[in-house]
């Protein structure tokens, strides 16, 4: 197997006894019911339902640390992601830190181990020991051919909100949870089926200023937020559209 350590990723530990409490209370998937071979997508979301931080969760393996959780995150905004974690703590019995004995890994060849959470065609993904070889660029690529968005790039900061992100498709939330931060404008949006924008990518010779929300020369691509009546089908990955087609037919 060639290198498969995506080294754009950093993960952060998230320990002690209210650790999962403590995160259940601001995520948007269920945090009580993590496994460790059950990974699941998350954001971390404004007041407003916007999204901040998207992660990975991965319930923790170790017998003597099965109350921990491991979030999958940006390398470059993981010191970010933990301050602003330690702005929710307050007095909870929470120790947020770095994980350095642990790398996130990428492939498309490991049978063995777990889906991406969000797509299967993604391929899988799994925590280990740091290895030789890089997969970023390779899994960025396939990645966004599949029309999936991640990270502050991408997704912006407070600037769209989660389900306008194609969470509800990509498994991103939980309606049953109970509450967390953005909750309400989120749930309010999914019962009353009010998702009128999407991120999309677009050719760079289709772009539209006005809608973008990142520039990826290198990968020729245009992210942008359109309205989604009147949105070219041909602009939409299959998964998506499949979705969007079901809710124009409620």
């Amino acid at each position: 197997m060639t290198g498969t350590t995506l080294t754009d990723r950093a993960i952060l530990r998230i320990s002690g006894e209210e650790a999962r409490p403590f995160l259940q209370g601001l995520l948007t998937r269920d945090v009580l019911t993590l496994r460790a071979d059950h990974p699941r997508w998350t954001g971390l979301l404004s007041p407003q339902g916007k999204a901040l931080f998207d992660v990975i969760l991965w319930g923790s393996g170790d017998e003597d640390q099965g109350n921990d959780v491991l979030i999958d995150c940006e390398a470059s905004q993981a010191d970010a992601l933990a301050r602003r974690l330690t702005l929710y703590r307050l007095r909870r019995k929470v120790t947020i830190a770095r994980e350095e004995t642990l790398a996130v890994h990428w492939s498309l060849d490991a049978a063995d181990k777990p889906h991406d959470p969000r797509l299967p065609a993604l391929g899988a993904r799994w925590l280990g020991q740091p290895g030789e070889g890089d997969a970023s660029a390779a899994f960025r690529a396939h990645r966004l051919a599949l029309g999936v968005f991640e990270g502050v790039e991408e997704l912006g900061q407070d600037q769209i909100l989660w389900l306008e992100a194609n969470a509800q498709e990509l498994s991103g939330v939980d309606y049953d949870k109970g509450c967390y931060v953005g909750q309400e404008n989120t749930a309010r949006m999914h019962y009353r089926n009010k998702v009128s924008r999407r991120l999309v990518a677009v050719p760079l010779d289709q772009a539209d200023e006005k809608r973008q929300r990142a520039v990826l020369p290198d990968a020729g691509l245009s992210i942008e937020l359109r309205r989604v009546e009147g949105l070219d089908p041909a602009l939409l990955p299959d998964w998506l559209a499949a979705a969007i087609a079901g809710e124009a037919a409620v």
